[in-house]
């Protein structure tokens, strides 16, 4: 490795603009998981992220001609405050490329930093897109979010903070977010320099799972589809740099799903009062994982909440998907006889059980569908309901790990009419973004009828829509190019089984 790392991050010039973040005792879930659990709060940055570090650092570094050039990012959030923030403080001009899609709230706050913004497209890579042209076109400086040994060495410093406050104790497991590579890339190299015992887990989410699948594949590989929860780290190919890095420093990279990452953020609230945004609780939501997965007990584990730039609009969803991701409730689709009486009779049977959340419509003169949340204690107990309610006759579905139904089905609960024919059941993320309805639907054309529609934003740059389309089998080859001239993805959830009854 011909750049130094160690001397680069050890004398790199974060602290001019970004603080030194504390490494706090959480002493709740250390006494919940019978280990000492210490947070790094990156999330109280100036920017509420640990992104001000790397992009000062490279920008501080450049020539006085590069300075007077400018300097461009591409980026839909926390890189782009960085970057703003770092420009405007050495007197830089930024121009910062975001997509369309970004919510009006980081849009605000990085022109409030002073960054000349630039709106296009749907998605990042569109903006990076643009960026690189431009780039080329004005001759700035581009500002790399994670791919960068400047970059890299500036967000290091978050590791030699966490081993000089750690005060001697030994670090046993660190857990770090990934998006491109660039956070955990500088603190796994110092870390293992410097304290070589300490184990690095890196921690992406299961459907924006780069890094994982290309350590596993032993070479970069690019995702067809990033999910869009924890946005932060949502990258559809990790760094050529920050790859060789992982594969040389990294000893294992776990994935969380979206409901483990909204317990977390609701353990990091329970404990510190503070909001997270989803990558910021990756690494929470590795470690609880890592305690039960190993049945570790009185090591010292510590968490990076890497940043806490939330969208207030998605408190809503993170709440619903809390209490799935501690398995403290079990929700379930169940049949009823359609007679009077019945209703009773079932609630009856729940009797000992806190009910979080009751749907419920009648689907014919002999049967009705009811969906039922449940508060639980353990995992366990959702077992000991299934099988009570199947001893009594009940069919029942469990929808704990049905994403569809607990995006949509809780909200849509009523029944299929007996009119709809050939209706096929598609899952979209629609760019929210004016037109995204506009543009499916004259895509459309009229060609099929609309049997349901469903809508959900959650404050990101993408919603979520549920469409049910009368498509007969001699249209199917029609529909397929449809689909693909769409260019939204989607998930066919035409045989789901939840859906089919309720829906």
């Amino acid at each position: 490795m011909s750049f130094d790392y160690i001397h680069a991050i050890e004398h790199a010039r974060v602290y001019d603009i970004a603080k030194e973040t504390p490494l706090t005792l959480a002493p709740k879930l250390s006494a919940r998981l019978n280990n000492e659990v210490l947070f790094k709060r990156e999330d109280l940055q100036p920017v509420f992220s640990f992104k001000i570090r790397g992009a000062y650092n490279k920008i501080a570094h450049l020539s006085e001609k590069e300075r007077a050039s400018g300097v461009i990012c591409a980026s839909a959030g926390n890189h782009a405050q960085g970057v703003a923030m770092a420009a405007a403080k050495l007197g830089i001009v930024a121009t910062i490329v975001m997509p369309e899609t970004t919510p009006e709230i980081k849009v605000s706050a990085v022109r409030a930093l002073g960054g000349h913004v630039v709106l296009i497209g749907d998605s990042y890579s569109d903006a990076l897109a643009h960026a690189e042209i431009l780039c080329a076109k004005n001759g700035y400086t581009f500002i790399h979010p994670y791919d960068n040994a400047l970059v890299i060495a500036g967000q290091g410093t978050v590791g030699e903070e966490m081993l000089r406050q750690a005060k001697g104790k030994d670090l046993d497991v660190v857990f770090v977010p990934i998006g491109g590579g660039g956070l955990i890339s500088g603190v796994s190299v110092y870390l293992k320099a410097m304290s070589p015992n300490t184990k690095i887990i890196g921690v992406e989410p299961v459907d924006s799972a780069a890094m994982f699948e290309s350590l596993k594949a032993d070479k970069r590989i690019v995702l067809d589809h990033v999910g869009i929860f924890a946005d932060g780290v949502a990258v559809k190919q990790v760094g050529e740099i920050t790859f060789e890095m992982c594969r040389q420093y990294v000893d294992e990279v776990m994935l969380v799903d979206t409901d483990e990452t909204c317990a977390a953020i609701k353990d990091i609230y329970d404990e510190m009062r503070s909001i997270v945004e989803p990558a910021g609780a990756l690494a929470l939501a590795a470690l609880k994982k890592y305690v039960k997965r190993e049945r570790v007990h009185g090591k010292v584990l510590a968490a990076i909440n890497s940043g806490a730039n939330m969208n207030f609009d998605r408190l809503r969803h993170v709440s619903e998907r809390a209490e799935l991701g501690e398995r403290r409730e079990a929700v379930f689709a169940v049949q009823i006889p359609e007679q009077a009486g019945s209703f009773l009779t079932f609630c009856n049977h729940l009797s000992g059980y806190n009910i979080t959340e009751f749907n419920y419509r009648m689907s014919s003169r002999k049967q009705a569908y009811v969906y039922v949340g449940v508060a639980i204690r353990h995992g366990s107990q959702a077992d000991e309901i299934t099988d009570a309610l199947q001893e009594h006759g009940y069919k029942i579905t469990r929808l704990m790990d049905n994403e569809a139904a607990k995006l949509h089905l809780r909200h849509l609960v009523g029944g299929k009419s007996i009119d709809v024919q050939h209706e096929h059941l598609y899952r979209f993320e629609f760019p929210e973004r004016p037109r995204a309805l506009l543009d499916f639907l004259t895509k459309l054309a009229g060609r099929w009828n609309i049997s349901l529609f469903h809508y959900r934003n959650h404050g990101a740059a993408f919603g979520r829509v549920l469409v049910g389309l009368e498509v007969p089998d001699k249209d199917l080859n029609d529909f397929q190019h449809f689909l693909t001239d769409v260019n939204y993805t989607y998930v066919d959830e035409s045989n789901n089984e939840a859906l089919k009854l309720f829906l």
